[in-house]
């Protein structure tokens, strides 16, 4: 978790309870965030820093005003990252970069599927994790969905350490058999 994170969390909680203050200070820090972001991603594409101000403003319009998304139990900066990571995205499609302009790190992000795409999937995922015990779905979500510890999920559950890895475990193996009875004809 980044140093930042509980400060950052608690303007987007204020935020969300209608505090324009803190909003616009979590907006002034996020772009002092995403600049650098944008800048390091582009410059080493060979792009300007212009081109980096256009995609700063775009993703914190998105943050904006999709922020009534944001789940306040999860970590605040792995959803500010992903919105980010797909407003490059786009603009890499726009742009038509093609893969010969892009380092060889960042090739994926061209190769990436569409938000359609990624929102079915999105929603097929909340239905099979729907399907799994609490303990199981928790472990789950708080460590390979929402990026925390393992230890870190145990002190937020009231589980053991090794009783969310077992839970991790035993609901992958649950989520993957699901998928297979699903797919079968």
């Amino acid at each position: 978790m980044s140093t930042y994170e509980p400060e950052l969390k608690a303007l987007m909680a204020a935020s969300l309870d209608g505090d324009v203050a803190a909003h616009r200070a979590l907006l002034e820090r996020l772009s002092r965030h995403l600049r650098g972001y944008y800048r390091g991603r582009l410059v080493r594409i060979g792009r300007g820093p212009s081109e980096a101000e256009d995609l700063l403003q775009e993703a914190l319009l998105a943050i904006h005003t999709r922020r009534h998304t944001y789940d306040p139990a999860a970590l605040l900066m792995p959803w500010v990252h992903a919105i980010a990571r797909y407003k490059l995205i786009d603009y890499l499609r726009r742009t038509h970069a093609s893969r010969g302009d892009v380092p060889i790190d960042d090739a994926d992000e061209l190769a990436a599927h569409d938000d359609h795409g990624d929102a079915e999937s999105s929603i097929d995922l909340m239905r099979l994790l729907g399907r799994l015990p609490e303990k199981m779905r928790r472990a789950i979500q708080d460590v390979k969905l929402d990026g925390l510890s393992v230890a870190e999920s145990a002190r937020r559950s009231g589980m053991t350490e090794s009783a969310v890895k077992v839970s991790i475990h035993r609901g992958l193996k649950a989520l993957s058999a699901a998928i297979a009875t699903e797919s079968k004809p």
